[in-house]
């Protein structure tokens, strides 16, 4: 939910009973220090605080030049003035981050893409803080635990934005989540978190039953008034039918799920595009100047496959009915969709 959260957000989750998250990928430690305290203004109960753990990009001029090429046409198209080249913006957690952490309280530290180094590990659990990491894969899982993280979150491909693998996949596909939880559940002794797909309660109720602890939801959250996203990728997430998603690297060089828009369907024949995050600061300036323009053509309209089962609520009422349509399905009440 990096540039989506706010603490406003993550504060009425945390008020509804649940764990607010806020995404941290991209801010400055000054910058996460200010939304941590923010935040905890808005809620005395512990919220989440997300980083990426990427490995360091290689820089490849010959995608470099090819990818240039292809956004020439996009950047004229927005007259989103001169094309910027590829570079890393978005850098992992390091020691500085984790200073500026552990000095704002935080209680709750989550990483994509596995975890960053054993030193920063021990660092914040010897702080006291809570740590959770994001699996696609049963080995992933058990490489987290090995490491230290306190809770597995299970993803499925259905999950919005990045794909969070990080081992070696062996040419075999990313999982689904009601197929990646039970075997999740089975191979690790921490709490397991299913993400990917699950937007309602049957979702939730269904992830319960397979082992699941809790689960994970953005998707749900991205229509709320609380969220920081653009106007243009509420709309669409609120129209979506679910069945419009796909994963592309032509945002950031790595592959994340998103509504199909003009730009993702140009480019979903390539796949050669440079390492992640190098993409984010070529594409920048196009999306913001989509958004600008009031229309979605080339924003990134991050969003899982539940994405037909989000609604325009505040994301208190979010809370509020994901609770009682999963309390309704657990005690075996089926509740009408409106």
């Amino acid at each position: 939910m990096a540039g989506a959260a706010s603490p406003e957000m993550a504060s009425a989750v945390a008020a509804a009973g649940g764990l607010g998250s806020l995404g941290c990928a991209g801010m400055s430690a000054e910058t996460v220090q200010k939304e941590i305290a923010a935040a905890q203004r808005g809620s005395n109960r512990p919220v989440n605080v997300n980083f990426f753990t990427h490995a360091p990009p290689q820089d490849n001029p010959e995608l470099t030049r090819a990818a240039m090429e292809r956004l020439q046409p996009w950047y004229a198209r927005l007259d989103a003035g001169a094309p910027h080249k590829p570079a890393e913006t978005t850098l992992p957690f390091d020691e500085a981050m984790c200073e500026a952490i552990i000095a704002a309280g935080a209680r709750v530290v989550s990483f994509h893409f596995g975890l960053p180094a054993p030193n920063l590990v021990a660092r914040v659990k010897d702080a006291g803080m809570i740590v959770l990491s994001s699996a696609t894969s049963v080995a992933e899982a058990r490489w987290l635990e090995d490491r230290g993280a306190d809770v597995i979150v299970a993803q499925g491909v259905e999950a919005g934005g990045h794909n969070g693998w990080f081992l070696p996949r062996n040419g075999a596909d990313v999982a689904t989540t009601m197929a990646l939880v039970p075997r999740v559940v089975d191979a690790v002794s921490v709490p397991v978190l299913a993400a990917g797909g699950i937007a309602d309660g049957r979702g939730i109720a269904a992830a319960l039953m397979l082992g699941a602890a809790g689960v994970q939801i953005g998707t749900a959250f991205l229509a709320t008034p609380e969220c920081r996203t653009a106007e243009v990728h509420k709309r669409a997430v609120a129209a979506a039918s679910g069945d419009d998603t796909l994963a592309t690297r032509a945002y950031s060089g790595r592959s994340a799920r998103g509504i199909v828009n003009a730009y993702s369907a140009e480019m979903a024949r390539h796949d050669d595009w440079p390492d992640f995050p190098l993409m984010n600061a070529a594409t920048g300036p196009l999306r913001a100047a989509s958004a600008k323009a009031g229309h979605g053509d080339a924003f990134a309209l991050w969003a899982g496959q539940a994405a037909g089962l989000a609604r325009a609520e505040t994301t208190t009422e979010v809370m509020e009915r994901l609770i009682a349509e999963t309390e309704a399905v657990l005690s075996g009440i089926s509740r009408p969709r409106v």
